[in-house]
């Protein structure tokens, strides 16, 4: 098959997944999602650089076909927006120091890629596959400043984004405790029950097995669960 049907493929599938995560009610079923999700952003990583060695070598570039020395996950960064653009500061010493063409970028509607040549004699990476709200490719773009690229997103629409990925808000969502203050208290504490049943080894489940059917018996008879017990 050919690379750019492969590339076209995971790209379908990445932005279905996030689909499904934005409708997604249930946490295991997420997680699973999210775990897929992780798996095709580092194949489609993969296969870009694929492509791109092939394009190289197709026009004759075979000096930058084979990237010099190893290549390290860019991890310092930070973010910020404007009411049109998402900007992310990504901090390498001595980037404004190599030939503008070391430093490489491409973006996708929900993603991009930054690829650092050379500096210091390692490249440098960062690949976002999962924005929180699509981009405008065509006006999103780079800046090269002292110790520092700056990733220009254009926003599609100007809605305030709460993070910067789709997984750090399903990360949120996750960690976030319910503060309806019509809940019902015990609805609560089933979902808590539910968590540490799903989650516990085999000693636990026969424990809350054990108290369940206890509470029932107590219920028919009248009496309240006591949780206590």
């Amino acid at each position: 098959m050919d690379i750019n049907e492969v590339i076209s493929g995971l790209e379908s599938d990445a932005k279905e997944i996030t689909s499904l995560l934005e409708k997604c009610e249930r946490q295991r079923v997420k997680d699973v999602l999210i775990q897929e999700q992780k798996k095709i952003e580092k194949e489609l990583t993969h296969k870009r650089q694929i492509k791109e060695q092939q394009a190289k070598k197709d026009s004759g570039e075979t000096r930058d076909t084979a990237l010099k020395g190893y290549t390290v996950k860019i991890n310092n960064y930070g973010w910020d927006q404007s009411e049109k653009f998402v900007k992310i500061y990504i901090t390498l010493k001595g980037v404004h120091t190599i030939p503008a063409e070391n430093v490489e970028t491409s973006f996708t509607e929900r993603g991009f890629i930054v690829l650092v040549k050379d500096l210091d004699g390692k490249n440098h990476q960062m690949t976002v596959n999962n924005l929180l709200y699509p981009i405008v490719v065509t006006e999103s773009s780079k800046k090269i400043k002292t110790d520092m690229v700056l990733i220009m997103c254009k926003k599609k629409s100007t809605k305030k984004w709460d993070c910067l990925t789709q997984v750090e808000k399903q990360s949120k969502e996750k960690d976030k405790p319910n503060m309806d203050e019509n809940a019902d208290p015990s609805a609560g504490l089933m979902n808590v029950l539910k968590k540490i049943y799903t989650d516990g080894d085999d000693e636990m489940k026969r424990t809350i097995n054990k108290a369940w059917v206890e509470s029932q018996e107590k219920k028919a008879k009248g009496d309240e669960f006591d949780f206590s017990a």
